[in-house]
């Protein structure tokens, strides 16, 4: 009994000798680490939940800070939110921007849709808040806007291509629209189903844009009955 009962008293003393330095070793961060720190756990939540299903207390308390803190930072959620989506959507865009670098179209359309699917990979949670409905997209930009954003890089090219064939060039936006609506489209199923293989999601995304391409008409008709 004498040996437990001093077994348990130096245990206790030695708890209360290392608790102090273990606090000791804590190290405060840097207004900018824990901004940092604020962004990923909002973004992680936000992927999750949706904006409407996060709360600043959860984002706090997974944090360790309390609700001022993230107040101080970023306003409230809406700020954290803007800035979370705002970073996401500057990543895609350079990442598809950065990509085209080939001179061939084919290679090219390659590089887009690789771009993309890298980008759901390597940065899901971003992709699925951008996909996302939100009360605050009008601010922050939507996933719509960003497309037509993307749409637009590869406008200029789809318009030297067409000159070069005979097409009327002014189509040029309309086939852009199409093309990376149909990746990105494809993009949001392949992020939940993650098969085929992406090399072959790119190959079959490219085969139906580039053969479609191939064997345009350069004024399209319509067969059924409607014509306006």
């Amino acid at each position: 009994m004498i040996d437990d009962v001093a077994t348990d008293s130096s245990t206790s003393s030695e708890k209360n000798r290392t608790s102090p330095s273990r606090r000791a070793r804590r190290v405060r961060m840097t207004g900018k680490e824990r901004r940092e720190q604020l962004l990923d756990i909002g973004r992680a939540l936000f992927a999750d939940k949706g904006f409407e299903g996060t709360s600043v207390e959860e984002i706090a308390a997974r944090a360790g800070v309390s609700k001022p803190v993230v107040y101080e930072h970023f306003g409230g959620k809406e700020g954290l939110y803007a800035v979370v989506v705002d970073r996401e959507m500057r990543q895609l865009l350079d990442m598809v921007t950065g990509a085209l670098t080939a001179g061939h179209p084919r290679e090219l359309l390659e590089q887009a849709a690789f771009a993309l699917l890298d980008y759901i990979e390597s940065y899901t949670d971003g992709f699925r808040i951008l996909v996302r409905d939100s009360p605050v997209a009008q601010s922050t930009g939507t996933f719509a806007s960003l497309i037509s954003d993307i749409a637009t890089q590869v406008e200029d090219i789809l318009g030297l291509e067409f000159k070069a064939r005979g097409f009327d060039p002014k189509l040029a936006p309309l086939y852009a629209q199409a093309l990376v609506g149909m990746v990105a489209l494809t993009g949001q199923w392949w992020l939940d189903v993650r098969k085929p293989k992406k090399a072959e999601v790119a190959a079959h995304l490219v085969n139906l844009c580039w053969h479609g391409l191939e064997n345009l008409e350069s004024k399209p008709r319509l067969i059924g009955h409607r014509k306006s």
